[in-house]
């Protein structure tokens, strides 16, 4: 308890760190919101250009998929808040010899490389996500039950995870390659693909997208516990089970690229 109490006073001063430098940069911070936002109504505008041309994909409606493209932005959006700028910026630490300082700290080094830097901007981005999703939830007339939201937020919690698991095993690749953001920026990119309906996809595309890089489960599974469009646990439980393998190999490649790391005076 006393090195949980710790760890969170540790993270309250980054959070006060990041505040800091959103005030130092309030330009930057209003103009990646709004560049973040344009692209999200891009998004929503091809779903209308979509369903213009039929009244369903699969067993999706029209706003159903609405519903389905709020959740998507929704998680990447809290995974870009507290994840994303760390990943791509580990190469750096790499590449500079940074992550000396890192290692001489008495904490977890994966937690400082992971969580040092949060970005406040892409929790709006997330508000305006639920606002969408509220919406769409209206049109469809859906009444969730408290189980269905927390359902919801669990699975989407495990998405998350399941999303920095991923870019994290590529960012440390940077210990052999020394830079390594092509690589996860390219990961990054794949985020699109969640926020299709996984009906829309057939044979070896799916099965890669659901099980190796599994960007199709993390949307859809808790949409539809959310809109009650699943029918039996299976889906839920290999969403937790290919979070739980990734958490898992993510802590292994973690250990081995470390014994990778020379430092910088050598």
């Amino acid at each position: 308890m006393m090195n949980l109490k710790r760890y969170l006073i540790l993270y309250a001063e980054l959070w006060k760190n990041s505040v800091t430098r959103e005030i130092s940069f309030k330009g930057n911070f209003l103009l990646w919101i709004v560049v973040e936002l344009l692209w999200f109504g891009l998004q929503l505008c091809f779903v209308s250009v979509l369903y213009s041309q039929t009244k369903s994909i699969g067993t999706w409606t029209q706003w159903e998929m609405v519903l389905l493209v709020g959740a998507s932005n929704f998680i990447q959006q809290l995974y870009q808040a507290f994840f994303l700028t760390n990943c791509t910026n580990l190469s750096e630490l790499v590449r500079t010899g940074k992550m000396d300082f890192f290692l001489l700290l008495p904490v977890n080094t994966r937690f400082l490389v992971s969580l040092r830097v949060v970005d406040l901007g892409a929790f709006v981005n997330a508000l305006f996500a639920v606002c969408v999703m509220i919406f769409a939830a209206t049109k469809l007339s859906l009444h969730p039950t408290v189980g269905q939201f927390v359902g919801f937020a669990a699975l989407c919690v495990v998405g998350i995870m399941i999303h920095y698991s991923l870019m994290f095993i590529l960012a440390t690749i940077c210990f052999w390659t020394v830079r390594a953001q092509g690589i996860v920026w390219g990961y990054y990119n794949l985020f699109n693909i969640a926020r299709m309906p996984d009906e829309a996809f057939h044979g070896v595309f799916k099965a890669v997208f659901t099980f190796a890089l599994p960007v199709l489960l993390v949307s859809n599974v808790p949409v539809r516990v959310l809109a009650d469009k699943i029918y039996s646990p299976s889906a839920w439980l290999i969403l937790v089970g290919v979070g739980a393998m990734w958490a898992v190999i993510a802590e292994w490649f973690w250990r081995i690229s470390l014994r990778r790391y020379t430092s910088a005076s050598s």
